[in-house]
């Protein structure tokens, strides 16, 4: 049932890698409902306080939280739910249960695009992601932030300037206007997309919500797009999460002189792709996504915000998501060049490549299995050998390095 959806999701001293592995052992959370605690003696990682958690068998706070859902007009999606994302099935640690409202778009079928920022941004920062939430748009991107100020509020409102799908993931209750000022922009949001939250109705913005809520930005992406991030910043810390997911990150150029760009530098230096146009990113995913992904340009000018979109007083709706996909244009042919990327390695011999799969480990020859039919995504490596996402992720690294494997553009990978 799904108030033991909802009892499950929000046990305390559950964290949500341990929630997961519960439901590895069960077959729903009704059966770990009605479970003696002898029934949790032999999963391992199990802790007193989660023990504890999981003995509490009242069912009104949950409940609580049903009412709520009724009362504001929110949908829930489940962990098992047909709908839910495969993506953030996943990550290790996936939300359980999710409240949203609006029309949620097909994830796994479309080039989604995370785009986040810092919200003390300058305003070249504002003007990249007005740049390039339009143009990840057009280019047949949907983009996902977190609705907050700066950097997040210029990407979705330029993406929809564009006509485009927008998702907004909070750190807070999905019925919650937060900040107050982005009233219109969360309507719009609403209309054109979604609002989405792991946490129940009435949850307050608190801001240890904000770098759980990243995981999950990351999480539906197929990479993340960094547009302007100070060190430690909520933006390093989901492209932290982005690449612990196998995902992409992708940052926008910034002045060195800037302390607002020194984790944007950070990241760079780390090995994230540079870009500097919607193309840039969506490029990469053109061959998984055949027909959607399209290259675009301004050619015309990009109407403001406010005179693009009507507000939510406006009689008619415009027909703003319903425009005609443009024409696909044959992606331009490639000059040949005799030379090497900075970061890239001479490809090892043929003979190198080939040697004992049992000089790796359990792991490695793990993914090496599940490479054996041809080129694969990311995730369906870490669905078919079962694996932590973050251990995948390193292994694919060791294997590349060592001269196994090869990663493709959108997050792909094939043997050599």
């Amino acid at each position: 049932m799904l108030v033991h959806w909802i009892w499950l999701a929000h046990r305390p001293g559950v964290h949500d890698c341990m929630k997961a592995e519960l439901l590895r052992h069960f077959s729903d959370p009704e059966d770990i409902y009605f479970a003696d605690i002898d029934a949790f003696s032999h999963i391992e990682g199990l802790t007193k306080e989660a023990v504890m958690g999981l003995r509490d068998k009242d069912l009104t706070s949950s409940e609580k939280i049903l009412a709520d859902v009724m009362k504001y007009k929110l949908h829930v999606l489940t962990y098992r739910d047909v709908a839910y994302p495969r993506r953030l099935q996943h990550i290790p640690d996936p939300p359980l249960v999710l409240y949203y409202k609006g029309t949620l778009p097909d994830f796994d079928s479309n080039p989604v695009i995370g785009v986040v920022g810092t919200r003390q941004c300058t305003p070249y920062g504002l003007s990249a992601a007005k740049k390039l939430g339009y143009e990840i748009t057009k280019c047949g991107g949907i983009v996902v932030s977190g609705l907050a100020d700066g950097i997040d509020a210029m990407a979705m409102k330029s993406a929809l300037s564009a006509g485009g799908t927008v998702v907004g993931i909070l750190g807070c209750g999905a019925e919650q206007v937060y900040p107050k000022k982005n009233r219109w922009l969360f309507a719009d949001t609403e209309r054109y997309g979604c609002i989405l939250s792991e946490f129940p109705p009435e949850t307050e913005p608190f801001k240890w919500n904000f770098p759980k809520r990243n995981r999950i930005i990351s999480g539906l992406s197929c990479g993340v797009l960094v547009v302007e991030a100070p060190l430690g910043s909520g933006s390093l810390h989901t492209a932290r999460h982005a690449l612990d997911q196998g995902r992409d990150v992708f940052v926008v150029p910034g002045n060195l002189d800037q302390p607002t760009f020194e984790g944007s530098i950070k990241l760079l230096k780390e090995g994230a792709t540079l870009v500097s146009s919607g193309w840039d990113i969506l490029s990469e995913y053109e061959a998984l996504f055949p027909g959607k992904v399209r290259k675009e340009t301004a050619g015309s000018r990009q109407r403001a915000y406010a005179d693009e979109l009507p507000t939510q007083s406006d009689k008619q709706l415009p027909k703003v998501a319903q425009k005609p996909a443009l024409p696909r244009l044959k992606p331009p042919k490639k000059e040949k060049s005799n030379k090497l990327g900075v970061d890239k390695l001479d490809s090892p011999n043929y003979s190198d490549v080939n040697k004992d799969l049992s000089a790796l480990s359990p792991e490695q020859r793990a993914i090496m299995a599940a490479l054996e039919t041809g080129e694969r995504l990311v995730d369906e490596v870490i669905a078919e050998t079962g694996l932590p996402a973050g251990r995948v992720s390193s292994a694919l690294t060791m294997l590349a390095i060592k001269g196994y494997v090869k990663k493709l553009p959108g997050n792909r990978v094939r043997r050599n």
